[in-house]
């Protein structure tokens, strides 16, 4: 009984749900209709019980690493406390609006360290970038001529110097971009289908915890 609660019974439920949430796609039936909304609020539901379990696991991973002073337990420090203070202070403010104290660690502090990291993100992007674009091959001289392009497409004083360059980074963009954004997205999806297939025929069981 005890096997089949760890391993058969979440097995089936997957399958049934995931049959169902299939099959509801190509059933436009009231019935099948009014199950997908029921099973998105039940959805809800269990999206918070799992919230409080990730914020747990996290504080724990976080006050493991405080108590035995691992290397960069300050940072965990700073995340635990400042979880800790934005916690306490949306049970007594409450709400997100301008003028509540969380509302202030939302706009100063949360929206200037996405900033910063962003920030950040842009000096990497420009050094990797900087590697990339040598001319050290065919396809390295064809990013290159294709980033030279569009900058000067995109930059107003680039596109006013090569007035040409405009329609180039246009068709760049709308064309080839797009047809390599397409084949991406058809390989996520592709991607995405067959590990639902494994996911629902049982075949791939490491939600289920442990080895097997």
């Amino acid at each position: 009984m005890t096997l089949f609660l760890r391993r058969t019974f979440p097995l089936l439920l997957t399958f049934m749900l995931g049959v169902a949430s299939a099959m509801q796609y190509y059933i436009p039936h009231p019935v099948s209709e009014q199950a997908l909304t029921e099973i998105s609020v039940w959805l809800r539901i269990i999206l918070g019980f799992a919230m409080i379990l990730g914020i747990a696991s996290l504080c724990q991973v976080h006050y493991a690493k405080i108590r035995t002073r691992v290397a960069g337990w300050g940072y965990s420090l700073v995340v635990y406390l400042s979880m800790l203070v934005t916690v306490a202070v949306g049970f007594w403010a409450g709400g997100r609006e301008s003028g509540t104290g969380l509302g202030w660690i939302y706009t100063y502090a949360l929206l200037a360290l996405q900033g910063t990291m962003f920030s950040m993100l842009g000096f990497f992007v420009a050094s990797a970038a900087f590697r990339a674009f040598r001319a050290r091959s065919k396809e390295a001289t064809v990013l290159l001529v294709a980033a030279i392009l569009m900058m000067f497409g995109r930059v107003p004083l680039g596109e006013y110097l090569v007035p040409a360059s405009g329609p180039v980074a246009g068709w760049l963009l709308n064309v080839l971009n797009l047809a390599a954004r397409r084949g991406i997205i058809i390989g996520i999806s592709l991607g995405g289908i067959a590990t639902s297939i494994k996911i629902i025929f049982g075949i791939e069981r490491s939600y289920l915890g442990g080895r097997e």
